[in-house]
């Protein structure tokens, strides 16, 4: 993978990015997304953000070497951090890393005013997509798009929100599987769900066996199993 051809799940967030949006990427390692984007003229300009060191510089060399400092500036700091009002962010896109990271990310910039509210959200979990869509709907983002990726035998959720002015609230089951791709159910989801089944019922059985008290567990993990059996339906 490099800036000319990104991986299937980079390539699918930037698709998501609107046209001739001012993009702040959030974890930029080689500022590979945003710059593909501009050289494709998808985007006016961006952030690369790093909190690294070594990815930070990478990201700086990769962006002298194409030309390209005058459309992105690439800046070191801690999440959101790299981000001013100034800059009229209009995306902002955070992928390759889990839920809970991204989660918290977005939570110290919402309470640093890092965020405006206008921004499209692009945000690409690796594991822990339920924690994250509880922090959109706890925040007044309304869940847009999601798409589900398989890829180097991974599979990638995307998610896209946009702020709202109110309140719309989601299901159990929402949270846990996605508004979208519950409704859209591909063959991806779906084999998703039958391993992460087949999982939890091998997890079920050793913890039958366990001589503490797991009851509460044995309870979650039954109601996770029904709630997955249902959807496979």
């Amino acid at each position: 993978m490099d800036h000319k051809q990104l991986s299937k799940r980079l390539e699918r967030v930037g698709e998501f990015v609107p046209k001739n949006a001012i993009l702040a990427d959030i974890g930029s390692d080689h500022a590979y997304l945003p710059a593909n984007l501009i050289l494709n003229k998808q985007i006016q300009t961006a952030i690369a953000g790093e909190v690294v060191e070594g990815p930070y510089q990478s990201a700086k060399h990769l962006v002298a070497e194409l030309n390209l400092t005058k459309q992105i500036s690439v800046r070191k700091g801690d999440g959101l951090e790299v981000i001013n009002s100034s800059d009229n962010v209009t995306a902002i896109s955070i992928c390759g890393m889990g839920g809970t990271l991204i989660r918290d990310i977005l939570n110290r910039g919402y309470l640093q005013r890092r965020l405006s509210g206008k921004e499209v959200l692009i945000l690409q979990a690796n594991i822990g997509e339920q924690t994250l869509r509880m922090w959109l709907v706890d925040h007044n983002y309304i869940i847009e798009n999601e798409e589900i990726i398989y890829e180097n035998e991974k599979t990638y959720e995307i998610i896209v929100a946009i702020k709202s002015d109110k309140n719309i609230p989601l299901t159990e089951e929402e949270i846990m599987f996605g508004p979208i791709l519950l409704k859209n159910r591909t063959v991806i989801f779906k084999e998703k769900w039958e391993s992460e089944l087949k999982q939890d019922k091998n997890i079920l059985k050793q913890l039958k066996k366990s001589t503490k008290d797991v009851s509460q567990k044995i309870a979650d993990i039954n109601k996770k199993i029904e709630m997955v059996e249902e959807v496979l339906k």
